[in-house]
């Protein structure tokens, strides 16, 4: 075999699809072919610190180790070296590899020869390449010179490889970006809908902070769409084209959360086989929704408000601070300031999350949009059952108006889909399916009976009794403005400046709208 054997065996292995160990490996093997050593290392550069990537002939903790440059001084000699170094037999610097070599371990002898190549790569400094033998005269004779084509092709291959692993880091999480994103669409869908006051001041606000990049208190009762709200702001931002990762606190018992948020690492506890990132690596760059943070462990708070505070996480059981740029939305249905006086939440991650508080209103305090809202529901049931049209008597919209609502918008979306359910039971498949105010239970049979409500209070009721059965979504929409405008026109005597400050809206809009919908 002849000295350009193991050149060409690495100048071949730099286009061949390999991955890092394997390339590094091979890479070994020719040095072992070119020189007669009992054990050979490659180290990468890390600031002043050199990490074996690969080694050959050394005792397993040789590789669990770090060789600070300051603390090597024959490391130091090398990086610092523009050409192969070869120390001499007796030189009094003490061999970073004393006592490891796997031949002789229990020796704990010294090295007696050890060369090392610097490794460069358009000047810049990547690794190094170390050989040692035991034998002092091993290396005696040997061509420097091939030992420099060895280290100009180990530092094109460790560059290689280098390139390599970060497009397959990269790959690996836009492959966790593209899984939790598939899963987010497969479980939640769903969109914002209504036109009180209290919804359109909402989108205002969602609006506003979007373009922001302040963390956001999403706060409100069970089943308000706090949920929608948050897809919402980050649908609006400039972080649109990012990942928004999806986080249900209340769903993390304290043994994993910490590693869900920040990850972890090999061996960090029972069952950490591999290296695993968290929700704040995976959402780097986008958004990450921290649904019920309410609910989050005390134990976990002060992490997350460093990640918060100075965009830093750890993964569990490593030393390492990882720098994070992603953007924090959260939600409660819990009263926080409470729970902070109670000692059950951190006031100072209280106060990080809550730059900017949003409260979503319950149903109760927007009932003009249940109209609106039961036509998307009953519609969407309809597709998901694959079955006929889908009426709401006139009854069954006055209960649903006058119900309290205490689960929200959640609460009528189940009751609608399970009213939907059982009554396609009873008709031929494809037939219009008719839901009056008993099928929608006792709690809301009985709040189907009796007259129309007249006063201004009663206004969203009077407006959910005019939506007909088998009216589209758009069409119960119109049909609910123009009996608002009506209204809002019968208390004002007929003036239409009135009306319009009745209604919150411009005057000059009050009428384009009137006559879309074919009032004036």
């Amino acid at each position: 075999m002849t000295d350009l054997e193991p050149i060409l065996s690495i100048a071949l292995d730099l286009s061949a699809s390999l991955g890092s160990a394997d390339r590094y490996r091979r890479l070994l093997e020719a040095v072992r072919q070119a020189i007669p050593c009992d054990a050979s290392a490659l180290l990468r550069v890390e600031g002043d610190v050199l990490v074996p990537i690969a080694a050959h002939g050394l005792t397993p903790d040789a590789m669990g180790r770090s060789y600070p440059r300051a603390d090597h001084p024959r490391l130091d000699v090398i990086c610092s070296a523009d050409a192969p170094v070869l120390f001499p037999p007796d030189s009094p610097l003490p061999d970073p590899f004393d006592g490891m070599l796997a031949r002789d371990a229990s020796a704990l002898r010294h090295v007696h020869a050890c060369l090392g190549c610097p490794l460069r790569v358009e000047g810049e400094l990547v690794g190094a390449l170390t050989a040692d033998a035991l034998d002092p005269d091993a290396f005696a004779g040997l061509d420097l010179r091939l030992l420099a084509f060895l280290g100009a092709l180990a530092g094109a291959a460790m560059r290689t490889s280098s390139l390599i692993e970060a497009l397959e880091n990269a790959a690996a999480h836009e492959g966790l970006v593209a899984r939790e994103l598939v899963r987010d669409a497969q479980e939640r869908e769903g969109q914002l809908i209504g036109t009180s006051e209290a919804m359109m001041r909402l989108r205002r606000e969602m609006e506003l902070v979007a373009s922001s990049q302040l963390t956001v208190l999403i706060l409100g009762e069970t089943g308000v769409g706090k949920e929608l709200v948050a897809r919402g702001i980050h649908a609006a931002s400039h972080l649109r084209d990012k990942p928004l990762i999806h986080v249900n606190c209340a769903a993390l018992p304290e043994s994993v959360a910490e590693s869900e948020l920040f990850g972890h690492v090999r061996g960090a506890f029972t069952g950490a086989t591999s290296d695993r990132a968290g929700k704040f690596e995976i959402a780097r760059g986008g958004t990450l929704f921290l649904d019920e943070v309410g609910e989050l462990p005390l134990s976990v708070q002060p992490k997350l408000l460093r990640a918060l505070q100075d965009g830093e996480i750890q993964r569990v059981g490593s030393d390492r601070t990882l720098r994070v740029s992603t953007r924090v939305l959260a939600a409660t249905n819990r009263d926080l300031e409470s729970e902070v006086a109670a000692g059950r939440f951190r006031a100072d991650l209280y106060h990080r999350l809550a730059v900017y508080p949003i409260r979503v209103a319950p149903l109760r305090e927007r009932r003009e949009d249940i109209p609106i809202l039961a036509g998307y529901f009953c519609d969407l049931a309809r597709r998901r059952l694959g079955v006929g049209p889908v009426r709401l008597t006139r009854a069954a919209h006055l209960a649903l108006a006058r119900y309290a609502w205490p689960g929200n918008v959640r609460e009528l979306s189940n009751v609608l889909s399970r009213v939907v359910l059982r009554a396609s039971a009873t008709v031929r498949r494809g037939e219009p399916i008719v839901i009056d105010a008993p099928a929608l239970g006792p709690e809301l049979a009985e709040l189907g009976t009796g007259d129309v409500p007249t006063t201004a209070d009663g206004v969203a009721l009077a407006a959910a009794a005019t939506v007909e059965p088998g009216m589209s979504l758009r069409e119960a929409v119109a049909e609910f403005q123009r009996e608002m405008i009506r209204r809002a026109l019968a208390a004002s005597g007929g003036n239409w400046a009135a009306a319009a400050r009745r209604l919150r809206m411009d005057r000059g809009n009050l009428h384009n709208l009137a006559r879309r919908l074919g009032l004036r």
